[in-house]
């Protein structure tokens, strides 16, 4: 019954993310999918990842995490993170609606991806979830699917 009122209330309150979702899904037939908590997860060749709405694409390939040289976590492990963490942002397209690509979705992306703030992770060396929508997505990750997020 959960997973029926996820989807329903994506593609109502979510509908604008979720129809950009549908329509970059359309481009990605191809690549491997599976469900995750109702949400329809893509893997495709990108490095990044991005939610929007009932969709989730996330990278095919990301790394293992590295400590001191050795291995704290495998790929899989990290990918499962990735996926419980974009699966945060699903619950706050569920919270914000309409809003959502507007409070979560473009500050995400220009935290994600724009050379001033990648410049300014870098040499502060400050964590990618440090920025509120990310640790946000974190903790409803977390909190929704009892895993751990990134």
């Amino acid at each position: 019954m959960k997973r029926i009122l996820y989807i329903f209330l994506q593609l109502t309150w979510g509908f604008l993310q979720s129809f950009i979702g549908f329509v970059i899904f359309l481009f990605n037939l191809r690549n491997e999918r599976f469900t995750y908590h109702g949400a329809l997860v893509t893997k495709w060749g990108l490095s990044s990842s991005v939610s929007l709405g009932l969709f989730i694409f996330i990278a095919k390939d990301y790394p293992a995490c590295y400590e001191n040289g050795k291995i704290i976590h495998t790929k899989e492990e990290m990918q499962q993170r990735l996926l419980v963490h974009e699966y945060g942002h699903t619950i706050q397209s569920l919270i914000f609606g309409p809003l959502y690509l507007i409070l979560m979705g473009i500050p995400s992306c220009i935290w994600a991806g724009f050379p001033p703030m990648v410049k300014r992770r870098r040499k502060k060396n400050m964590p990618y979830c440090k920025f509120f929508t990310e640790r946000f997505a974190n903790h409803l990750g977390k909190k929704v699917t009892g895993e751990q997020p990134l």
